[in-house]
């Protein structure tokens, strides 16, 4: 093949993949999983955006061989830390191991995971979350894949598909879109959908994914509790003296919680586990505080914030370094959320 034909060839790529899948296949992708992006965008900082267009690439608008076979809908190869099931397709070699998911939310989370824990990606969570180019192209200079074409065809299918308001609605700069949850329960579990969003306002909510029992949010143990629930029977039940519960979650010295509310059953972190956090419409710092696991005043450090102070829907409050400046406020007072001592 000469060289003036394989030029052609790399120019016509992005316009050889949309082609390939049609407009109603790559629509249905994107009513089907705009809720998970959205979700993990306001859990790990990626562009809403940037997570749907790879997974319209990646599985060619859900139809390829690897994400019926497995829910993979990133391409995320085995790698020497992986330890859960996987499946085998032809990619760059014959029979390469690629990781396999028992659902796709499930591989949502982990694209998220991979990249925020990685430090080649580190860069990305940097840049500003509407700036999807500028992540587009970062992702293929960090080597995340290795078609040439990669950055513009993700910007394509952004632009094409107007995926961008789906990182703005997750900022909470757009108001959300109407959901036909009874159609996406067919593709996803609907306990997930209900989670992150309730049936009158669509506003994005956590609550329900969490499991019953102790569980880990940034390394540190945890349980979801419901209002009316006593911290001293916690306190006796996990074998915990009260005010080591009331400390680790910096609470008043109330004994039985008025909000439904996560409760640490170990001293929280001082850093969380993902670069940012977007904040959402009525959301605190405590709120923040308690869904990342991160010491209260810690949090407030790291954003240069005073005790009181609260963020406005759409800031982003870091996690793991030193913000530049001091996040826009939603009010001068102080808000007092549950049983927060704040």
């Amino acid at each position: 093949m000469n060289l003036k034909l394989r030029i052609l060839m790399i120019m016509l790529l992005p316009a050889v993949f949309l082609s390939a899948q049609s407009p109603d296949q790559i629509n249905k992708y994107i009513n089907t999983y705009k809720l998970l992006a959205i979700a993990e965008m306001q859990r790990s900082g990626i562009p809403a955006s940037i997570i749907l267009a790879q997974g319209i690439h990646e599985t060619h608008a859900g139809t390829s061989d690897l994400v019926i076979a497995s829910n993979n809908h990133f391409g995320i190869k085995c790698k020497d830390n992986w330890t859960g099931p996987v499946a085998y397709h032809d990619d760059d070699a014959r029979g390469e191991c690629f990781r396999s998911y028992a659902a796709a939310e499930d591989s949502y989370r982990d694209h998220s995971e991979f990249l925020s824990q990685s430090p080649r990606y580190a860069f990305l969570f940097r840049i500003n979350p509407e700036d999807y180019e500028s992540w587009a192209y970062g992702l293929k200079k960090a080597g995340y894949a290795t078609n040439i074409k990669y950055s513009q065809i993700l910007i394509k299918l952004i632009q094409d598909y107007d995926l961008q308001k789906y990182s703005l609605i997750a900022m909470g700069k757009l108001p959300p879109e109407k959901i036909d949850s009874g159609a996406l329960a067919k593709e996803l579990n609907r306990e997930i959908i209900e989670g992150f969003f309730d049936s009158t306002l669509q506003k994005p909510t956590l609550s329900a994914t969490y499991p019953d029992g102790p569980f880990s949010i940034n390394a540190t143990k945890v349980i979801y509790v419901k209002s009316g629930v006593s911290l001293l029977s916690l306190s006796n039940q996990y074998t915990i003296p009260l005010a080591r519960l009331i400390e680790f979650n910096e609470l008043k010295q109330e004994d039985v919680l008025n909000n439904d509310q996560l409760i640490f059953l170990q001293r929280k972190r001082k850093i969380g586990s993902t670069a940012y956090h977007i904040v959402q419409s009525g959301e605190t710092m405590y709120n923040i505080c308690q869904t990342e696991g991160i010491r209260y005043e810690n949090i407030l450090e790291l954003n240069r914030l005073e005790t009181g102070e609260e963020p406005a829907p759409g800031e982003k409050i870091y996690l793991q370094s030193m913000a530049n400046a001091k996040p826009v406020l939603r009010n001068a007072g102080s808000v007092k959320t549950g049983n927060a001592s704040h």
